[in-house]
């Protein structure tokens, strides 16, 4: 299908492919078995000039919009969405100080994520607020030139392994949710350590750990924006990763798609391939429906959010939701195309379906998203 990508755009699509199919697919199965943080792929990313596509070029980046990093997202989960996630994580580490750093900040850490030289993480969730963002009990407590960070932060992508992060703490907890702010933290900073690496379902590639403050002191000039704008920040930030979440959906759901189609058209039973019987050729019609469904809606969001207008969050929600509902759909049937084959790790589908799973869950699960929808349909209606 056409989506009228530019001819830049469809240069960046098909370099994505090729890094996927020639250096992503043939190491992918050795990562997840292995649990082993990708850094081999990050220096072939940062090689191709990829890890700045989101990034204005005066920062030392391609100067691409969120549909570039869909695009980009897209292509490389393809060949393994935990080996992307080092890709993605940074860019949602990387937003808040694309939409509320000073100038002094933006130049002090993107031109090292635009290179590759340094990953980025985002640390908001905790073990006892996950989509409830105002039961956050991190603390950001100021003293003279510094704020005193303490608490834990809890399924952090990139944890450990990423060198900047960008850290949600409360303030004020007097003011629930407009009593949080948003700071960035080095790795390096004293009282920052973390905690145990996470044994996962799917995106095992992938770093996941706890972050830890202990009395963390970080200098007055890594506030981002104001005080008290944390809750607002989030928000933005997601509204602006979310549509990338879902491209992540879209390109696992194509891997698998391809697998199982080419499975199905080489597989012989009752002396003739699978592909012409028509149950399976149903569930392959309806496949790849959903996927280019998918994309499409994917695509929509993020050309939103690039032609600046002024509120996407339904639209945004509705990618990741959509896309990602439709990757765990996608490959669950792959897996049933593969039939017993598909249950065994020596084929690539049950690996697709573990790695689709958290696409439902994380920067807010499907439930909240269409929470967040009704939500908006609800306040558009009475505007009528």
């Amino acid at each position: 299908m056409d989506y009228l990508l530019t001819e830049e755009q469809i240069m960046l699509r098909d370099l994505c492919r090729e890094v996927a199919e020639e250096k992503i697919k043939p190491v992918a199965a050795k990562y997840d078995r292995e649990e082993k943080f990708p850094w081999e792929i990050v220096k072939i990313l940062a090689q191709s000039d990829l890890c700045g596509v989101y990034i204005p070029e005066e920062y030392g980046g391609m100067g691409g919009g969120i549909l570039e990093l869909c695009i980009t997202a897209e292509e490389l989960s393809r060949g393994c969405a935990g080996i992307a996630l080092s890709f993605a994580g940074t860019a949602l580490g990387t937003d808040p100080i694309l939409l509320f750093g000073n100038e002094d900040q933006k130049k002090k850490y993107l031109p090292d994520i635009a290179s590759g030289k340094k990953l980025a993480a985002y640390g908001i969730t905790e073990p006892a607020a996950g989509s409830d963002v105002s039961a956050m009990q991190t603390t950001a407590r100021k003293e003279g030139d510094y704020y005193v960070l303490n608490g834990t932060k809890h399924f952090i992508t990139n944890g450990g392994e990423a060198e900047i992060y960008t850290i949600v703490a409360m303030t004020d907890k007097s003011k629930g949710t407009r009593g949080a702010s948003v700071f960035i933290v080095e790795k390096d900073t004293p009282g920052f350590t973390f905690g145990k690496k996470e044994e996962k379902l799917g995106i095992r590639a992938s770093s996941t750990r706890e972050l830890i403050f202990t009395d963390c002191r970080v200098p007055k000039e890594n506030l981002l924006g104001r005080e008290g704008q944390g809750f607002l920040i989030a928000m933005r930030t997601f509204d602006m990763s979310r549509p990338g979440i879902g491209a992540q959906a879209v390109g696992i759901a194509q891997g698998a798609f391809d697998a199982a189609l080419k499975y199905a058209t080489e597989r012989v039973q009752f002396g003739k391939s699978i592909a012409s019987f028509q149950g399976l050729q149903f569930m392959l019609a309806d496949m790849a429906t959903q996927i280019e469904a998918a994309r499409a809606l994917v695509y929509a969001a993020a050309r939103q959010i690039d032609a600046g207008v002024k509120d996407v969050t339904m639209q945004s929600s509705m990618a990741k939701m959509f896309a990602s509902d439709v990757a765990m759909q996608v490959t669950t049937d792959a897996v049933q195309i593969f039939g017993g084959y598909g249950n065994i790790n020596e084929y690539p589908v049950e690996k697709f379906m573990r790695d689709a799973k958290i696409t439902q869950i994380y920067e807010g699960t499907n439930q909240i998203q269409r929470s967040i929808i009704a939500l908006n349909l609800i306040k558009e209606s009475k505007k009528k």
